[in-house]
């Protein structure tokens, strides 16, 4: 990513945020903080000076950390502690975090301390502002925090940059923190009472992870929905199932939602059937037995009759976990702050990362499911005997010559069942630690690391059941014009990224192409919007 300066245009980290703002500062755009945010800083930095030159107690300014509380440091030793503190704390292990995750969760601490409660300097707070400008990225290693008091080892893995120690990515390299600073023409900053604390402390990693998870999902979402039309009109599927009347008597919000978006991506359908009102009457026929056999079912399988409820669960547990996610930016997650409108100096838990931890782990289910749903659409469609009389696993060339996606819908299984694995809550698996100090912890970056994953696997499931469903729409008789906007859209787009199985190839490339493209980008169509659809 190239460096940048802030200016105009750039995400003021000091006012409301969104999660795609977070996201475009994990991509590379330039942050700046408003004046009132510097006010704030600068009022809780004075309050925080004059409680230190009265040499009153206060944890991690004048007092060790964890149990060690008990021991009181004089001011005088402010630098050695707040330097401790990075150092000890800096015991990561693993890979390093990928650039956007560090880059958000760099972002997401900054708007923390921009709330005016942390007594962080000036000149601190400027630095780490300078690093995300200049794209300077510290090597944070993905593992090693309990999400207790919030993400104390990953942002001491950049707090260590900051004071010029520890390693970080600058254009293109890994190299020495002082050596990346230095590229950047930045000086490594000079602690001051509480300001390791201060940035060490506090939810931000899981925060930032989280928020890229939120808006990555959504697209997934999205997009998954979209392909459940495709799929159900491939399948001359009933509309009825989608009517939006469903929604009024059980109106949760995301079903309300999906079945909104169903009526808009279905209204341009005519290979969808349309409901028969009043019901037709029986047929007139001597039946000895009483019963009618084999008549035409009037129900979809789940997979196509219960897509709004299926992607309304879904979309409400995304928007909890967007919600959960955009309060926290916005918070003050330290311990202890300072509140400079009276002076008071509070000692608590808003370090915590329970909420977070929750919300991750209630997305991950949710993501969990979306692909499950495409991995049992991708089955059907893949199975001769269920296809609609289309070739076995849709093979382009000659039939047992060629094996079609046999090998691409085992991956798809093989990948639901990586992610059930990896779904299990990690918010309830605490293990007391720090001396029985953190004798409950929240595991919420564990949590939104592993539903970054999920999300990773997600978009590998969904990027296969594209690549059958443009094949099957291409081996469907009659007009393509036949099916939605949405879904003829669809086709173009996974068209331009992977050509059509003629014959049988490797599909590894154009699964990883198209599951990329599915992440950074939205694929919504340009439908008419309607403030309340009618029946489809």
């Amino acid at each position: 990513m190239p460096g940048h300066h802030a200016g105009e245009g750039a995400i003021d980290l000091g006012g409301p945020l969104v999660l795609d703002e977070i996201e475009r500062v994990a991509h590379g755009a330039a942050v700046t903080v408003n004046p009132a945010a510097r006010e704030r800083m600068a009022a809780a930095g004075a309050a925080l000076s004059g409680h230190v030159e009265e040499r009153r107690r206060i944890y991690g300014v004048t007092t060790g950390y964890g149990p060690l509380a008990e021991h009181h440091v004089l001011p005088e030793c402010a630098e050695a502690l707040q330097r401790g503190l990075i150092y000890h704390l800096a015991s990561g292990v693993g890979a390093p975090l990928p650039s956007d995750q560090v880059r958000a969760l760099m972002a997401v601490r900054a708007a923390n301390l921009a709330q005016g409660y942390s007594g962080i300097g000036a000149s601190s707070f400027a630095l780490l502002l300078d690093m995300l400008n200049r794209d300077v990225v510290p090597v944070v290693p993905e593992m090693g925090t309990v999400g207790a008091s919030g993400d104390l080892t990953p942002l001491a893995h950049v707090a260590l940059v900051m004071i010029g120690e520890g390693e970080a990515f600058v254009a293109g390299r890994r190299v020495a923190g002082a050596e990346a600073l230095a590229h950047a023409g930045l000086i490594p900053a000079q602690l001051g009472h509480k300001e390791g604390l201060a940035l060490v402390n506090g939810t931000s990693a899981m925060t930032g992870i989280a928020a890229l998870n939120g808006s990555r999902c959504g697209r997934l979402l999205d997009l998954a929905l979209q392909m459940a039309v495709c799929n159900a009109e491939l399948f001359h599927g009933y509309s009825e199932a989608f009517d939006p009347r469903f929604g009024m008597v059980r109106p949760h919000p995301g079903q309300r939602w999906a079945h909104a978006e169903l009526a808009r991506l279905c209204r341009s359908s005519s290979r969808l059937q349309a409901p028969q009102q009043p019901p037709p009457v029986l047929e007139k026929v001597d039946a000895q037995s009483g019963v009618l056999h084999n008549r035409p079912l009037l129900q979809d399988p789940y997979t196509i009759r219960c897509l709004p409820q299926l992607f309304g669960a879904a979309k409400d547990q995304l928007d909890h976990h967007n919600g959960i996610v955009e309060t926290e930016l916005v918070s003050a997650t330290d311990n202890p702050l300072i509140f400079a409108a009276d002076g008071h100096v509070l000692h608590g838990g808003n370090f915590f990362g329970q909420h977070v931890a929750y919300a991750s782990d209630s997305l991950a289910l949710a993501v969990t499911g979306i692909a499950v749903h495409a991995e049992r659409c991708l089955a059907r469609l893949t199975d001769p005997r269920r296809n609609g009389g289309r070739p076995a696993f849709l093979t382009g060339g000659t039939v047992g010559l060629d094996s079609g996606l046999m090998g691409a819908q085992v991956t798809a299984t093989a990948l639901v069942a990586e992610m059930r694995s990896l779904a299990v809550p990690a918010s309830i698996q605490s293990i007391s630690t720090n001396a029985e100090n953190q004798d409950v912890v929240t595991m919420g970056t564990i949590a939104a690391r592993r539903t970054a994953r999920l999300v990773e696997l997600a978009a590998y499931v969904l990027a296969i059941q594209a690549i059958a469903l443009a094949q099957a729409m291409e081996m469907t008789e009659g007009s393509i014009k036949a099916f939605a906007v949405s879904s003829r859209e669809l086709l173009a787009r996974v068209r331009q990224t992977v050509l059509p199985l003629d014959r049988d190839r490797p599909l590894s490339p154009d699964i990883a192409a198209l599951a990329s493209l599915f992440l950074s980008t939205r694929w919504r169509p340009t439908l008419p919007q309607h403030d309340m659809p009618g029946e489809i």
